[in-house]
């Protein structure tokens, strides 16, 4: 059963490409800001999508394999285009939510607010980072 799922293409294939993604947005930190940054590895937002390039490449592995009017394809489709909203406008919004409510906690002469730590403020991501993991993730489908 496991060897099926590391074999399976509709598996593997997003798996890899969000490792090639993340990696590069690790080694693109890194050189920007000459230190590794672990939270980089796992973490969301920035160029390009990873989660647009999974979903679009599992749509255009399943419209490959099953057809592309197929209920199957249909189903990846959706759920791509819900994942891909999601990432540019939801979460985008909660990231400069979180950048204001940063701000806000650090002004000088309001009253001490307690908090943890910095809100997370690179969650989600522009349009164009969307559309080029997008692009990515139709062209690994198409490869594999």
């Amino acid at each position: 059963m496991i060897t099926d799922i590391f074999t399976n293409k509709f598996v593997y294939v997003p798996l890899l490409l969000w490792f090639c993604i993340q990696t590069i947005k690790v080694i693109t930190d890194l050189i920007k800001n000459k230190k590794f940054n672990f939270k980089r590895v796992f973490g969301a937002g920035g160029m390009p999508s990873s989660h647009s390039a999974i979903v679009t490449s599992l749509a255009t592995l399943i419209g490959k394999e099953y057809g592309f009017g197929s209920g199957i394809f249909a189903i990846s489709l959706i759920f791509a285009f819900v994942v891909m909203y999601d990432a540019a406008g939801v979460r985008r919004a909660a990231g400069k939510q979180a950048a204001l409510l940063n701000k806000l906690i650090e002004t000088p002469g309001l009253k001490p607010l307690e908090v943890q730590g910095k809100l997370v403020e690179v969650l989600g991501h522009t349009p164009f980072q969307v559309i080029v993991g997008a692009v990515i993730g139709i062209i690994a489908g198409f490869i594999f």
